[in-house]
């Protein structure tokens, strides 16, 4: 398989763009002949808020998790609220059910469709190796319905997420060897989200993969920093309080470096304390920054230490953007709800640039 990477002269016209309209609330207004979409595991709509960047029309979302039933309705909640003014429809049933129906009311031969299956079982923090012990057969099952998806809708562009782990699952054979029967043309790679404009380090397997045509990912966006993405948020952030071992990390960063603006998580550095100076992407965020063990709210997920020793709580709004999401998005109050939409979501700035370089071939290839 080929990796996925081109430089084509546009690609730095989609960055630019991208950096100036991110911050902006202004909704996108799309033509009624826009291209249209089809999501399953959608979640809050990370790939859709790209997808709609880009000028595509999600149709038709598939989202429920009959694992956290309460907590998945909330976030399909949400979905519709940000997305059914596009004509979105979501579909609150496991991508499983829907398959097994038919994909009843689909729309057949979309512009694309788009998959980022579970990936607890295949993640790094789990224990067991993916495709050796971890893998389950709702795992199993969900790349079959997948994979039943590419064959009845047969999209003009199949595109996926999921976690490096995930491209050593015997899923993800299941969904390639579709791909392979159904005569696509299929590229893939582990990328770092970071490489492309992401002021977050997010290493993704993404595969895309389409009929006719060579469709890649842009590349050459300069990795930009955190502080700089959330600067102009950071004095109306509420003030907080550094836990011990947080501040125990500030002074040995400080033994050794200039003053300089520091994120620190409050959890998951159970081996060293997690920072990252300003000028560097931050780490990956995750789900479980954002809620506890029982999935109850946390107050406070993460710290900004900044050189005049004010410390400062990182707000939703902040970990929006550094997940990418552009300003229009209105997420629910609740931590948990809100921190869940981002750490499940592909970051909407990555989404946005692979939709568009897809765009952008077939307009020039006027098919």
């Amino acid at each position: 398989m080929k990796a996925l990477s081109v430089r084509q002269p546009w690609a730095w016209a989609i960055i630019y763009a991208l950096k100036n309209v991110d911050n902006t609330k202004i909704k996108p207004v799309l033509p009624n002949d826009a291209p249209i979409a089809v999501v399953l595991f959608a979640g809050g709509g990370g790939i859709e808020a790209g997808m709609v960047q880009a000028g595509i029309r999600p149709v038709i979302a598939v989202e429920f998790d009959p694992t956290k039933p309460e907590l998945s309705r909330a976030i399909a909640k949400t979905h519709h609220y940000n997305f059914s003014e596009y004509g979105c429809r979501i579909i609150q049933l496991t991508v499983q059910e829907v398959a097994q129906s038919g994909f009843l009311g689909f729309p057949r031969r979309p512009d694309y469709l788009h998959a980022s299956p579970v990936c607890a079982n295949f993640s790094q923090a789990h224990t067991a190796k993916a495709g050796k012990g971890g893998e389950t057969t709702d795992d199993l099952t969900a790349a079959l319905a997948v994979a039943e998806a590419i064959r009845q809708l047969q999209p003009r562009v199949f595109t996926l997420e999921n976690v490096p782990r995930y491209q050593n699952s015997q899923s993800f054979s299941i969904i390639l060897s579709a791909l392979e029967q159904e005569g696509y043309s299929v590229n893939y790679s582990v990328v770092n989200m970071a490489d492309f404009g992401l002021p977050q380090a997010r290493r993704r397997l993404v595969l895309i993969a389409n009929k006719g045509l060579h469709v890649a990912l842009p590349s050459g966006a300069t990795p930009c920093g955190w502080y700089g993405a959330i600067a102009h948020l950071i004095p109306t952030m509420p003030d907080s309080q550094l836990l011990p071992k947080q501040r125990q990390a500030v002074e040995q960063f400080l033994a050794t470096n200039e003053p300089t603006p520091l994120l620190l998580e409050r959890v998951g550095g159970r081996n060293r304390m997690k920072y990252k100076p300003g000028h560097l992407p931050c780490n990956t965020i995750l789900r479980s920054h954002f809620t506890d063990h029982k999935g109850c709210n946390r107050s406070k997920f993460a710290d900004i230490w900044l050189p005049d020793s004010t410390v400062k709580s990182l707000s939703i709004e902040g970990a929006a953007i550094l997940q990418g999401f552009p300003g229009w998005y209105e997420f629910p109050k609740e931590i948990a709800t809100a921190g869940s939409i981002i750490g499940y979501s592909v970051p909407p700035i990555f989404a946005c640039q692979l939709f568009m370089s897809a765009q952008s071939i077939f307009k020039g290839a006027k098919v």
